[in-house]
């Protein structure tokens, strides 16, 4: 039996994403990232401890998008920042309108929010973002998977663990695409 090792938090982060359908047609994805010391902290620039528990970070992003994925609007809103400064961050979404969600997002939100252009925290957010866009989507993918002549399935082969070619997922669902000596039978 091993030795009980006892921990205390530091710091507690929180990232909430839900996706949801609009009336209008229109799609929306909203994350929200809350950061908080378990104890009471100096801040930069600040004259006094703020108090433990006290929000450091709460920061909201919302992305529309149509059912392509292709951003119609981006905002974001600061209710806790470490500065007063922050808050402008909130402006820099504008670039974002016109992308589509999907392959190379990442990189792209980083080459055009990176650094000093946008807030560290907002371009961290915005990468389970768009997995949870496409995640909101799936449904409707899936659907689709067994459509003829539709090749939005391939995209899938080798795109992560379980679908790799080799493996028993990809034998199964799409045989023809499997790397198995025997695809399995379902």
């Amino acid at each position: 039996m091993t030795d009980k090792i006892e921990r205390t938090e530091l710091h507690h982060r929180q990232i909430d994403i839900r996706f949801f359908r609009r009336s209008d047609g229109l799609y929306e994805v909203e994350g929200r990232l809350l950061d908080r010391k378990s104890q009471a902290f100096r801040r930069p620039l600040q004259d006094s401890e703020t108090p433990a528990g006290t929000p450091l970070h709460d920061i909201a992003v919302r992305l529309v998008v149509d059912e392509n994925s292709l951003v119609h609007d981006a905002s974001a809103s600061y209710s806790a920042a470490p500065f007063a400064l922050c808050r402008q961050a909130a402006q820099t979404l504008e670039p974002l309108k016109g992308l589509r969600v999907g392959a190379g997002w990442n990189k792209r939100v980083r080459e055009l929010l990176g650094g000093a252009a946008s807030c560290t925290h907002i371009v961290e957010l915005l990468g389970p973002m768009a997995s949870t866009v496409h995640q909101g989507f799936a449904p409707k993918r899936v659907a689709r998977m067994g459509e003829p002549g539709n090749e939005e399935h391939k995209s899938k082969v080798d795109s992560c663990y379980s679908y790799g070619r080799d493996r028993e997922v990809v034998a199964r669902i799409w045989p023809h695409l499997t790397t198995r000596k025997e695809a399995a039978k379902t």
